[in-house]
């Protein structure tokens, strides 16, 4: 069994707590446990997952009241000590809403929810979360969301470009962005981006759907694998984003 414990938050309308769940423990073989969004206090992790859903219904807008659960005070204390975050479709939500993250989700550009498969590319491959993954790889994987188009001033986007603050853009099976490749209308295709410390992932792709032949393909495993090795090779502290 693999070392790195993951701890999955669960929130009142998450629907891919139990997806995250049997990948990291029973595909994955990681050890693997469930977190109430009411546990001010759940332990330590290596990393914890915020899971796609609809998280308190998404009432007010997406992730905006999870943002402001308990559990999401440890979740920023565990984050400031180099602690590893995923937030996955509503878990990227919440991570904005929260301010762990720069941006914003807001409605698709068709006004309609998407459900299929996309192409992304990998910008940076320095992170905990796609160190075993090559710059401008080609993964597939599926989206699920109506609220999934990432905005963020040309101010912030110039700067998070800078530093590998983007992880994954849309992308065409050729590996380049077009305007046809992004399903939601995302500013600069922008599909997964990361804190400035580097420790803190969100991404609108469910890498969790993904991790099985059966289900299409396997390359939603090469996230978590990633921070599995991050964490067994001591990597306890990722360096700055700019950095990696």
């Amino acid at each position: 069994m693999a070392r790195a414990r993951f701890g999955v938050v669960v929130f009142p309308g998450s629907n891919c707590d139990h997806d995250c769940m049997y990948v990291l423990r029973d595909i994955i073989g990681a050890r693997c446990e469930y977190i109430w969004h009411e546990e001010p206090s759940p332990g330590a992790y290596d990393c914890i997952v915020l899971p796609g859903g609809f998280s308190y219904g998404d009432y007010l807008r997406s992730g905006a009241i999870a943002a402001r659960s308990p559990v999401m005070d440890a979740v920023r204390r565990h984050a400031a000590s180099g602690g590893l975050v995923i937030g996955i479709c509503n878990g990227f939500q919440v991570l904005t809403e929260a301010g762990l993250l720069p941006g914003a989700l807001t409605r698709n550009a068709s006004l309609r929810f998407i459900c299929r498969w996309v192409n992304l590319r990998v910008t940076n491959n320095r992170t905990p979360f796609t160190m075993l993954m090559e710059e401008g790889q080609v993964l597939n994987m599926p989206i699920a969301h109506g609220e999934g188009r990432y905005w963020a001033d040309h101010a912030t986007l110039a700067v998070m470009e800078s530093r590998g603050g983007v992880v994954f853009t849309y992308c065409d099976a050729e590996g380049r962005p077009t305007e046809e490749a992004n399903p939601n209308g995302s500013v600069a295709n922008v599909a997964g981006v990361v804190n400035e410390a580097g420790n803190v992932l969100g991404m609108m792709p469910h890498p969790e759907r993904c991790c099985e032949e059966i289900l299409g393909g396997t390359d939603g495993r090469l996230v978590f694998e990633s921070v599995i090795k991050w964490v067994e090779e001591g990597r306890t502290r990722p360096p700055r984003a700019q950095g990696l």
